[in-house]
Formats: structure tokens, C-alpha cells, sequence
């Protein structure tokens, strides 16, 4: 079956941004694609000049209401599309227009006014490449089932209902006032939204008009009644939701299939839909994300286990993969919650779309990521129904907030412990004191100023973190997201500014990997070898390597690394891993919540490696380095099933956000049914030992190498980078290279 219409398939993927040229993905919503029909609406520059003025107006109002206007405003005024190509509507503006007059406003002033030197701090760490901080509004997940069961109509009427039993209690605070004000006008803006679209949508009379006038029209009056509804809100909240509110929505669904799966039902036994027209809404509705081009990929995720026990994956989750895989797609990014009980059938046909090169899968595996959450005070079902967010990190459904608080670099650290304290790149002392390298006589001393380096970073996060969480919720206030969420109207509190049962924080360690073995080379060659003494080393390390080549050959070439299953590389590996998670785990926030440790680098395995000088372990200055809690790129020499031993020993639910391991795999090792049996059993070790999330790329050197060489011939050849897929002619030369690296090394 044909799932879209090829004229179709083109009008879409260029919605967002003309396919004919150049773009980036990095910062996709700063493009337009095809023109909007220019009588609905104003163009982005003239909503830009009028929310300046618009700004004024609200310059004293509560920040709720004044960014609850400003999106009033957008929503108003934006240019609309329902046209015969596609079933989802088209909204013109997305661009996060109310930005610069909300929420950088916002920030810039409450950090220049009343945390100057936090400020300044967090710009030091920044520059530095030691941490990666900022305040976080990109991990959120509205609770699905209420937007399912209420619509937008009835979100708007149950804040309403809220308001007046607090009202009934006692007059309202200004900040409870302004909190039910912002979900007013925002909820009333959106349903004016929906109706100047099916308005519009009454105008058309081509084929697909009738369907999309009907359902704009119920979603407009109530609640989704069916699949496509269902997927069309799913849809309007996430273009209203990160397109003009500021907050990237991390889950389409509270599991797709579970979310979808009684609109399907009803949908095939009543006759209103087939289950290929099902699959035909399907694909229009994830080639969304896919012509949205995020290069972050847009999540959702299927299967989990029911309250009996049993498997959630339906036959909606098979449809699901079938489409997907038909349209070739690596965009959306799927995760796959996984259990003892997923069935075969399902675990082998994402098994074999990964080997046949849709490496868009991440695999949660529940029994270690039940432990983890858990350990933060969730109850066993909260456990069990958690949502998987973003990348794969955990979250309490519709009552936990958790911010990407920071990256901490513990490669950096060695190198602060090198320079005593003080950055080489900045010639700041982002660091602590520790002492000259002359003064560390033993392996013991040198590591000892690591750890306070190390230990430094973390505690500078957390101070930095704990001074502007209290204002969250003033620099960007969450009207759209609070409506959904029970806990935060009981409490009238803005839903990421503390409204909810779990207020969290996540701290991320990047670059475990190539710290440890930057430590071994030091312990190896200077302390067990003494082939030179640390002051050599590092007036050779502060020369990039220069003039000192074959030493830097035998420092990549050193027996005790990271993902080896080395006794002495992992037992520090294990050492600096707990140290990092005893410092972060249960920490109190500023928001009331706790700290979880994360062991997860993003895009920051290449972007504090630009900063980041050359290390003991052979690398240099401005290499990439370990990501996630796999190795340095090229060292995992011993094999998958050696890796995975040294990753376990980490103790994975010691890490309550998530912990995830990236394997490569030859493609003569996974080839034939055998091969989905190794797969198979790959991932079972890794669940059975705590492992928490794993991903697979399966690879030939000789075939990177050829697209590498012809990346006319490889356009739709796709890369797992860290927690997203991307097409492999859109990676940087250095980073096609690490790949190239690490798939010779594989066995």
C-alpha cells in the first residue's frame, strides 16, 4: 500500500523549509517553506513589531498574563494553512517570535539584577568547556491522557473549576491570580486558533476539506473522537507548545500506541476508519517531525507493561513500524520501552529495521529504569507508567518537572588538576588549587586533585542551578503545560516553576570514558613506567602533541581503557562514576525537588571537546570525547560483550535520569536469524545487568569509508548519533571520522 501520495510526500517536507536549499538543523525554526496563503495573517517580521509594542503594554504585568498576550497575539495573527496536501494544519509563525520579549528578557534581567555573580560564573564554566549550563525549559511532557479525555474546551474548564474552589477557600494571591489568568487567556487564545482554522478549512472543497472541517470543528467544541483528531491535537499542542511558548514538548503521547490505541479501536470496530486509512493518517502525521528536520529528533515512545503485567504493544505499535519503516523515515526518534515481556514478532521487526540501517531506536529497558525512579521516591506504578522523555530520560507522568541542569567535563578536571586549577583556554581559575604537577609524588596525589577538581565543577553547577531555579517559573511561566497537569491547579503553582509532586533536576557527566583513560595514561606512563615526568608531560600536552607523535601513538595504544572490561580502567571508572552520583543523587534544588545524576553528553561529546586541550590519553586538543557511557571512540577494541561488562559494573539505576550505552555492531555479526538472536541477547545482558537504555548502530568500516568518499550514492544512510538519529552526510568531517574509527576497531 501507498501510504502518501508522492506529490504529498514533497509539498510536506517542504512545509517547513525549501528542500532546494541549504539548511540547518541546529536552528530549523528560522526558516519557512511553502508561501501561506498571505490574506490569513501577518508575516513574522510584522508580529515581531507588534509584539515590541505589545511588550510595552505588559511591561507590568504579571509574566504569566504578559506572555499569555503576547501568544494571544501570534495566534491571532499568524498565517494559517489547510490545503489538499496534507491532513495537518499549518501555522506560519514558529519561530518562537515572543522570545526576546519574554523569556530572554525575562532571564537577562532577573540574572543581571539579582544574580550578577552566578551570572558571571556560568559564563566562565560555559566558556571554559568544564560545564555546560543554562536554564532549561526543553524536557516537558504535558499529561496526554487529560488532553485526550478533555480537549482543549475542557482543560480551559477544569482551570476554571480549580480557580473557583481555590476562590471558595480563601481570595486569591497575585501570583495565584495571574496563574489562572495566563491558563485563561492562552486556552481561549488556542480555541480562537481552532477556529479561525476551521473557518478557513470551510473554504476549500477538495478532497481531504470535509475531513479536516469536521475535525477542527470537534476539536474546537470538545474533546479528540477519533484517531485522526487524536493526531491532529497531538499535533496543534506541539506546534502551539514549541513553536510560540517556548517549550519544547519531549513525548508525542504518553506512549504513542497506548495514547492512540482506544481511538483505533473504535475507530476499526465502528467502521469510521480502516486500519490502512489508520496507517495512511499515520504517515502524513509523523512525516511532520521528519520535514520539521530537528536535528535533535522528536521523540516518542512504545510498548510498557500493564497493570497485569502484560506487554502494552498493540497492533497500532506494529502499524506504527510498518509505516515509519515504509516511509524510510530517521525522524521521529522511536524508544522502545523493553521488558521480558515484549513479544518476539515486535523486538525482531525493530531488530531488523536497525540492521537494515533505521537506526532510530533506543531501547528503555524497564526493570532498571523502574529501580531508578524509584530511588527518587516514586511509587511502583508511578514507576511502571513513567514516561520516557527527550533522549531517554525518566519522568513521573504528568507530575514531575526535570531541567537539564548542566554538563560536567570530567576530562576537564584532569586538566584543571594538570594546571592547578587554572583553565589553559580562558586563563581563568575555573578550577581549585591542588598543587603544582611537581608536587604529586604518587598516582594517589594526582588523582586526589582530579577528584577536587572534579568535585569543584559539580558543586559549582549545583550552586549556580540552585540560584535561578526559584525563578523558572518567572522567566518563563508554563500556562500551556500547568493547565494539563492535576497537581500544579491544586496547588495554583505554575507547573515548572514547583507545581508539581516532583520538582527535579538533572546533572549530566560527559566524557566518563576518555577521563578515565586520560588518568591511566598518566598512571601508566609517568607513575607505573616513568617514562617521563609529569611536568613533561604537560609542557607536551600544552603543545598539542607536537613534536612528540610516537608517544602520543602509544598513548592511544595503552592497555588500561575504558569499555575493555580492564580490571584497573574499570575500577576507577567505578570510583569517579559513584563519586560524581553521591555528590548529585538527593540533593535538594532550588524548586523544592532533588538533583539525579545523568550520564548523558548530547551534542556537548563534540562541543566541550572543541574546548577541551589535549589529554594524557593521546588525544588532542579539540577532539571529541567519550559520550554517553560509552568509550573514547576507536578503544572499545575487546568486543560489544566486553563493553558491556565494563559499563554494568557503573551500576546503571545509580544514575535516576538515565544512563545510556551506545554499541556498534558489524553487519556480518548480526546478519541472518542469528543474528536477531545475538541482538536479542546483547540486549537482554544489558537489561538483566541494570542497564537502562542501549542503542545500536550496525556498520562496516568499508561501507563509512565509501560514503564517506560518495555521499551522493549514501543520502539516506543513517547515523545514531548520542540520543537522535541524523542522515550521515549531515555530521561534521570529524565526526564521520570517529565513526570510521570506531567501526575498525570493532570485532
Amino acid at each position: 500500500m501507498e501510504f502518501i501520495k508522492q506529490e504529498d510526500r514533497e509539498y510536506i517536507e517542504n512545509k517547513y523549509h525549501d528542500t532546494k536549499k541549504p539548511f540547518d538543523p541546529y536552528h530549523r525554526r528560522a526558516y519557512h517553506g511553502y508561501e501561506y496563503d498571505h490574506s490569513t495573517g501577518l508575516s513574522d517580521g510584522e508580529i515581531q513589531a507588534e509584539l515590541l509594542i505589545l511588550s510595552q503594554d505588559y511591561a507590568t504585568a504579571p509574566h504569566p498574563v504578559a506572555k499569555a498576550r503576547e501568544i494571544e497575539y501570534v495566534l491571532r495573527h499568524t498565517r494559517i494553512d489547510v490545503n489538499e496536501h496534507d491532513y495537518f494544519i499549518g501555522l506560519d509563525t514558529w519561530n518562537r517570535v515572543i522570545k526576546p520579549t519574554t523569556l530572554d528578557k525575562w532571564k537577562n534581567e532577573i540574572f543581571s539584577q539579582a544574580l550578577p555573580e552566578i551570572d558571571q560564573t556560568m559564563k566562565s564554566l560555559n566558556a571554559s568547556g568544564a560545564v555546560a549550563i543554562w536554564p532549561d525549559f526543553d524536557h516537558v511532557v504535558p499529561d496526554w491522557e487529560s488532553l485526550m479525555t478533555l480537549g482543549f474546551p475542557g482543560i480551559r474548564q477544569r482551570a476554571k473549576e480549580y480557580r473557583s474552589m481555590h476562590e471558595a477557600k480563601r481570595p486569591l494571591s497575585a501570583q495565584e491570580k495571574a496563574f489562572f489568568d495566563g491558563i485563561e487567556i492562552e486556552y481561549t487564545a488556542i480555541l480562537e486558533f481552532v477556529d479561525r482554522l476551521y473557518r478557513y478549512a470551510k473554504t476549500k472543497s477538495h478532497e481531504k476539506a470535509k475531513r479536516q472541517t469536521e475535525c477542527l470543528l470537534h476539536l474546537r467544541d470538545g474533546a479528540p473522537t477519533d484517531s485522526y483528531e487524536a493526531m491532529q491535537l497531538i499535533f496543534l499542542y506541539f506546534m502551539i507548545s514549541e513553536s510560540v511558548d517556548c517549550y519544547q514538548v519531549r513525548s508525542l503521547g504518553n506512549g504513542l500506541d497506548s495514547t492512540l490505541y482506544p481511538f483505533y479501536q473504535r475507530d476499526l470496530q465502528s467502521g469510521r476508519y480502516t486500519r490502512d486509512e489508520i496507517k495512511e493518517l499515520l504517515a502524513y502525521f509523523l512525516l511532520q517531525w521528519s520535514a520539521i528536520g530537528n536535528y535533535w529528533g522528536q521523540p516518542f515512545y512504545l510498548g510498557g507493561t500493564a497493570a497485569d503485567g502484560s506487554c502494552l504493544v498493540n497492533d497500532l505499535s506494529h502499524d506504527i513500524l510498518d509505516v515509519y519503516r515504509e516511509l524510510g523515515l530517521y525522524n521521529p526518534k522511536i524508544q522502545i520501552k523493553y521488558n521480558d515481556n515484549t513479544p518476539l514478532n515486535f523486538l525482531n521487526k525493530v531488530l531488523n529495521m536497525i540492521r537494515c540501517g533505521q537506526s532510530s531506536f533506543v531501547f528503555c529497558c524497564e526493570p532498571g529504569m523502574w529501580q531508578a525512579v524509584m530511588s527518587y521516591g516514586a511509587d511502583a506504578e508511578e514507576a511502571r507508567t513513567m514516561d520516557i522523555r527527550g533522549c531517554y530520560e525518566t519522568g513521573v507522568r504528568a507530575n514531575e518537572v526535570s531541567t537539564a541542569t548542566g554538563y560536567v567535563n570530567p576530562l576537564k578536571a584532569v586538566v584543571l588538576a594538570l594546571h592547578d586549577g587554572i583553565d589553559p583556554r580562558t586563563g581563568m581559575p575555573v578550577g581549585v588549587r591542588t598543587g603544582a604537577p611537581s608536587s604529586f609524588v604518587r598516582f594517589e596525589d594526582f588523582y586526589s586533585a582530579f577528584l577536587k577538581q572534579y568535585g569543584h565543577l559539580i558543586e559549582e553547577t549545583i550552586r549556580c542551578a540552585n540560584a535561578y531555579d526559584p525563578y523558572m517559573g518567572e522567566i518563563n511561566p508554563s500556562s500551556l503545560y500547568s493547565a494539563t497537569i492535576k497537581a500544579s491547579l491544586e496547588r495554583a503553582y505554575d507547573g515548572y516553576g514547583g507545581g508539581v509532586k516532583f520538582n527535579n533536576s538533572a546533572l549530566q557527566s560527559c566524557g566518563l570514558g576518555t577521563a578515565v583513560d586520560a588518568l591511566m595514561a598518566v598512571y601508566e606512563l609517568v607513575y607505573e613506567k616513568q617514562e617521563l615526568s609529569l611536568e613533561e608531560l604537560v609542557k607536551i600536552l600544552d603543545k598539542n602533541w607536537e613534536g612528540h607523535e610516537t608517544l602520543r601513538r602509544r598513548a592511544l595504544r595503552l592497555s588500561h581503557k575504558y569499555g575493555v572490561n580492564d580490571p584497573l580502567a574499570d575500577r576507577y571508572a567505578v570510583a569517579i562514576s559513584h563519586f560524581f552520583c553521591d555528590k548529585v543523587n538527593g540533593r535538594k534544588n532550588g524548586r523544592g525537588g532533588v538533583y539525579k545524576a545523568f550520564l548523558h553528553s548530547a551534542m556537548q561529546f563534540v562541543w566541550q571537546g572543541e574546548k577541551t586541550e589535549a589529554t594524557p590519553d593521546g588525544r588532542k586538543a579539540g577532539d571529541e570525547i567519550s559520550k554517553n557511557a560509552s568509550p573514547t571512540s576507536g578503544m572499545d577494541k575487546n568486543g560489544v560483550t566486553a563493553l558491556i561488562q565494563s559499563a554494568v559494573k557503573l551500576t546503571p539505576t545509580s544514575y535516576p535520569e538515565s544512563f545510556c550505552l551506545d554499541i556498534m555492531l558489524h553487519p556480518s555479526s548480526v546478519a541472518g536469524e542469528e543474528g536477531l538472536s545475538v541482538m536479542k541477547a546483547l540486549l537482554d545482558v544489558y537489561t538483566n545487568n541494570g542497564g537502562m537504555s542501549i542503542q545500536m548502530n550496525v556498520f562496516s568500516p568499508e561501507m563509512l569509508k565509501d560514503a564517506q568518499a560518495h555521499p551522493e550514492q549514501y543520502r539516506n544512510l543513517q547515523v545514531r548519533v548520542c540520543g537522535w538519529n541524523v542522515l550521515w552526510n549531515n555530521l561534521s568531517r570529524a565526526e564521520q571520522d570517529a565513526y570510521i574509527v570506531r567501526a575498525e576497531n570493532i570485532q
